[in-house]
């Protein structure tokens, strides 16, 4: 793999792929197909391909302490053991809402989960921002989202990340070491096409976004400048995550999801799963801790 010349590892065709994340002592990728409820793994090359379906469309799967993972099903956060495909319910939420599903997730320094809900009809200002740690119920942080996406955070743990995706804006929050949110401000809002997905941090601070519907990734410094734009072989690019042995692997998800049978022939990769190499790394993947 060369600097930003992404190549596919993985032709899957997922209808929605989202949410990837390396996991470094399994040494592979795991990322969900949020429309064909399936939870996918795979190598930092794009073998070693196992999948498993879950009763529901899942928006997130990330790595519990214990080697089981926290899943965002509608309206319920569970446990999924891989070795049995057993889920066990952790928590619930937003029961007044039936049309809302959960949608990206993200896992801070303090074990903390970081999770969105959104109208799965992408109609109604009904999605929300949570904070879930330990045995309490997942605490509201900010609302009034169609599509909420991209919670992530700073190297130093001080900004807050999160996207308003048909806004197509990146807001960025003070964070302090209690999970409290304030300042909200915008950082960034994209020009052009595209709207903003899931994002992802790296180790220099930059944040790295994918583009829906806009073919690309861009790359932002903490300052709100564009420093980067990797250019994209299908149009809906929905998240990227760093893994690999030095964390300078760039892998990315995309989807079929909305692409007419004529942009799909165009498109013969959509929703399949790319790599590129970068230069600067990202951070390391942090644990769920459930109680």
């Amino acid at each position: 793999m060369n600097l930003y010349q992404p190549e596919c590892i993985w032709p899957l065709g997922a209808t929605l792929a989202e949410g990837p994340v390396w996991h470094p002592e399994d040494k592979a990728l795991y990322f969900v197909d949020i429309k064909q409820r399936a939870i996918h793994r795979c190598a930092e090359d794009g073998g070693r391909r196992q999948s498993w379906t879950v009763p529901d469309e899942v928006g997130f799967a990330l790595p519990m302490h214990g080697g089981d993972f926290v899943v965002g099903l509608p309206g319920r956060l569970e446990r999924f053991s891989f070795e049995t495909g057993a889920l066990t319910p952790l928590h619930t939420l937003e029961a007044q809402l039936p049309g809302n599903r959960l949608n990206d997730g993200y896992i801070d320094r303090h074990g903390a989960l970081w999770f969105g809900s959104m109208d799965n009809a992408e109609v109604s200002p009904s999605g929300a921002l949570y904070r879930q740690t330990g045995e309490e119920a997942p605490l509201h942080k900010d609302g009034g989202y169609i599509i909420t996406n991209g919670p992530c955070v700073s190297p130093d743990g001080r900004t807050f990340y999160h996207t308003d995706t048909l806004e197509k804006t990146i807001y960025a929050f003070d964070l302090d070491e209690q999970g409290g949110l304030s300042n909200k401000r915008v950082f960034v809002k994209i020009e052009g096409s595209g709207y903003p997905d899931g994002t992802a941090v790296d180790a220099d601070g930059a944040l790295w976004v994918g583009l829906f519907a806009g073919g690309r990734i861009e790359r932002y410094a903490a300052s709100g400048q564009l420093l980067d734009t990797v250019n994209m072989p299908c149009s809906n690019i929905t998240k990227v995550t760093f893994g690999g042995e030095d964390l300078r692997t760039v892998f990315v998800t995309t989807a079929r999801k909305g692409l007419s049978e004529e942009e799909l022939s165009r498109e013969p990769l959509a929703g399949g799963i790319f790599s590129f190499r970068v230069a600067s790394p990202g951070q390391l993947q942090h644990l769920y801790l459930p109680e």
